[in-house]
């Protein structure tokens, strides 16, 4: 587990990158934290292996604090992968991905067996791309290299900053299913950076989503759909995304005013536009009344029951 405590950090030119921030990251899960380029996303996650040191606070892992460990020794013990990759081009793929193993002294053959069973998780055929050095392969081959890299050594925690913004479409949404596969199969807890809001709703367990050195709101993906806190985060997920990906319960009467029906049933219940479907279902079901009054205010926007109701979620989802 990572606990950040009360964390401020200000730069020297007067910025001030966080203000206050306590986090818990559980342990085995993949938290993605995200938000608007300077919103002190990286600054907080390069404080887990100190390369970012707080101006106040602690920041725990396992109960200790990082500055209580040797920055060297930590740094061995948390995977890293960036943006860049920062491959050694002088050596091969196998050196390249035995640096921590070898630091840490392992076998050889430890060694190279860990670096196998990692190139096959990453869909690279060992026997062919060990040999070879990075300037031989494209930018999504060396990318998952970097990946193998950083889980050579078995570290409980991987910090991964942007990782995957530089690839073309295939290959990230490629190496984006790898890595929910690879966290499931090996357990790491996982701290992934990005300002890719689909990207973050696709591989995440959790969201941590942060604004001007503070955070705004944390849940997992479809809690931030469904109950996005405030209008930042609504308009940071954006609101056709919202639409397309949460749940038909969950969305109010309202979206649908195209539907309703003007004729007058009897009997009916007066309900206000705002209400969810889940809701509205409820009250046909459990009121023993076949129809709805719809209102906005003194408005009265229409009539619905289960058969219009249903007929314009299926004519909407269609539009979606």
């Amino acid at each position: 587990m990572i606990r950040f405590d009360k964390i401020t950090k200000v730069f020297e030119d007067g910025t001030e990158a966080l203000k206050d921030v306590s986090l818990t990251i559980p342990a085995e899960q993949l938290v993605v934290i995200i938000g608007p380029s300077g919103c002190g996303k990286t600054t907080l996650m390069k404080m887990i292996n100190r390369l970012e040191v707080p101006t106040s606070g602690e920041v725990y892992v396992d109960g200790k604090t990082v500055t209580s460990v040797d920055a060297v020794e930590l740094r061995k013990t948390i995977g890293y992968v960036i943006q860049r990759i920062g491959l050694f081009p002088h050596m091969s793929i196998e050196r390249n991905a035995s640096l921590v193993p070898n630091l840490k002294g392992w076998p050889k053959e430890k060694t190279y067996g860990r670096i196998y069973e990692l190139m096959q998780m990453v869909g690279l055929d060992p026997t062919q791309y060990l040999s070879k050095y990075p300037l031989e392969l494209s930018g999504g081959q060396q990318q998952r290299i970097g990946v193998v890299r950083a889980l050579a050594g078995n570290p409980e925690i991987v910090l991964m900053d942007e990782p995957f913004s530089a690839l073309d479409p295939v290959s990230r949404e490629q190496l984006q299913i790898e890595t929910k596969k690879i966290q499931k199969k090996l357990k790491k807890t996982i701290v992934f950076v990005t300002h890719d809001m689909d990207e973050a709703l696709k591989i995440a367990d959790l969201i941590v989503v942060m604004r001007n050195g503070q955070i705004e709101q944390i849940g997992t993906p479809r809690e931030l759909i469904e109950s996005p806190i405030n209008h930042f985060v609504q308009n940071f997920i954006g609101v056709e995304r919202i639409n397309r990906k949460r749940s038909v319960g969950k969305r109010t009467l309202q979206e649908y005013i195209p539907f309703f029906e003007q004729d007058e049933h009897f009997p009916y219940l007066v309900v206000d536009a705002s209400i969810l479907i889940e809701e509205a279902i409820a009250l046909l079901e459990n009121e023993g009344t076949k129809n709805l009054l719809v209102k906005k205010g003194m408005q009265k926007l229409g009539f619905v029951n289960q058969s219009v109701i249903l007929h314009a979620i299926l004519a909407k989802e269609e539009v979606l």
